[in-house]
Formats: C-alpha cells, sequence, structure tokens
C-alpha cells in the first residue's frame, strides 16, 4: 500500500478536485488519529487555492443522544451501531449521482454531542467531497457499500500512545473524570479502534501524523 507525505496527499486531491466530474474523497482511520483535524486542514487549503471542495464529515450520522440514552447504547457511543449508517450511505450515494442537486447534510456539533440537521450546504458546482470517518472502509453492511461510492480513500495513522493521550485528553475536556476517560479510551474506544485497524489494507494509501 502506497504511503502518501503531505505534499503528494495534496497534489492527489487536486487532481480529484480538477478531473471533471464530482469525486468523493475519504478520510478514515482509529479515534484521535487526526482525521478530522487533517480532512479540515486539507479542504481549506484546497478551498483557498480555488478548488470548489465541500468537508462532509460521517460524525452528522451519529443518532441522537436521547436515542442512545433510550437504546442503552450511550456508554458505547462510537460504536457501528450507534450511527445512521444507511441514512450516511444514502447521503453520499446523492452527492456522487446527483451533482446538479444542492444537498444538505448534518454537522455533528461536539459541544452539544449531538448533530444538527441540514447544517453544511454542498452546491452543484462542488467538484470534490471530502468525507471523513470510522467506518469507510468497514465491510458489514451498510458501510461495506461506502467503498463503491469513494474514488479514493486514505487511512490516517499515528503513534499509539499519541492517540491514547488525545483520546484520554478528549473524555476530560467534555466532563469526563480522569477515571471514566482512561476507562473509555481502553475499552470501547480501543475495540472501535481494532475494528477499523482491520481495514486499513482496503484503502488506497496510508497518511502517517505526528
Amino acid at each position: 500500500m502506497r504511503t502518501l507525505d503531505p505534499a503528494a496527499a495534496y497534489d492527489r486531491a487536486v487532481a480529484l478536485a480538477t478531473r471533471g466530474r464530482r469525486q468523493i474523497l475519504g478520510i478514515t482511520g482509529p479515534p484521535a488519529a487526526g482525521k478530522s483535524t487533517y480532512a479540515e486542514q486539507l479542504t481549506a487549503k484546497l478551498v483557498g487555492d480555488g478548488h470548489r471542495v465541500a468537508l462532509v464529515p460521517m460524525d452528522g450520522y451519529h443518532l441522537a443522544q436521547s436515542v442512545l440514552d433510550e437504546l442503552g447504547l450511550a456508554e458505547v457511543k462510537g460504536a457501528p451501531h450507534t450511527f445512521d449508517g444507511y441514512g450516511f450511505v444514502a447521503l453520499l450515494k446523492r452527492l456522487k449521482e446527483s451533482p446538479d442537486e444542492q444537498i444538505w447534510a448534518p454537522r455533528f456539533d461536539r459541544g452539544l454531542e449531538d448533530s444538527i440537521a441540514a447544517s453544511i450546504g454542498i452546491a452543484p458546482d462542488i467538484t470534490l467531497i471530502v468525507t471523513e470517518g470510522n467506518y469507510l472502509l468497514f465491510d458489514e453492511q451498510p458501510w461495506g457499500t461506502l467503498r463503491t461510492l469513494l474514488d479514493q480513500c486514505w487511512y490516517v495513522e499515528v503513534p499509539e500512545q499519541l492517540r491514547h493521550e488525545r483520546l484520554e485528553a478528549r473524555h476530560r475536556r467534555y466532563g469526563r473524570s480522569a477515571e471514566e476517560a482512561h476507562e473509555r479510551t481502553y475499552g470501547t474506544d480501543e475495540r472501535n479502534a481494532r475494528l477499523i485497524a482491520a481495514t486499513a489494507p482496503a484503502a488506497d494509501a496510508v497518511i502517517h501524523l505526528a
């Protein structure tokens, strides 16, 4: 599998954005690998250089916190079954097959720990969709359909110790105690990370981030 440095990755993204028909680039990797930040920075640079690019994260399809509470799934939030996977697949299919439509996508608000509907606008002149999320290469349905909709998908990796430190810090930032943050990082999050790591061979390239 090819490893991309940031410059080579940017050149490849530009090639996608200028191909002439709408393309979808996926950025995946385990929790706290830095994929959200990388996708945001890549999108901002592309837009700054004049390309018509929109960022549409998978996190907008988290089930509502009230639903997770009702179903008893709050403690495993982030696992595949805590997302509306079919809804996310339907959105990407629409983005791919109906580029002449004005389309609206949901956005996940970390402050609220909930999604906000119709927050991201994708205009007909957008030539590249950047989407990022944990399960873009997961082979179980409905996620398995995603690979057919992605023109490229890159897997983001960071050293495990750094990733764990980031996760614990994130959980503390959003109100968990040190003990709760540690348990979540090495419990639910780690189980999800192993699922995601198993999907890496299906990626088109790997990006190592420090």
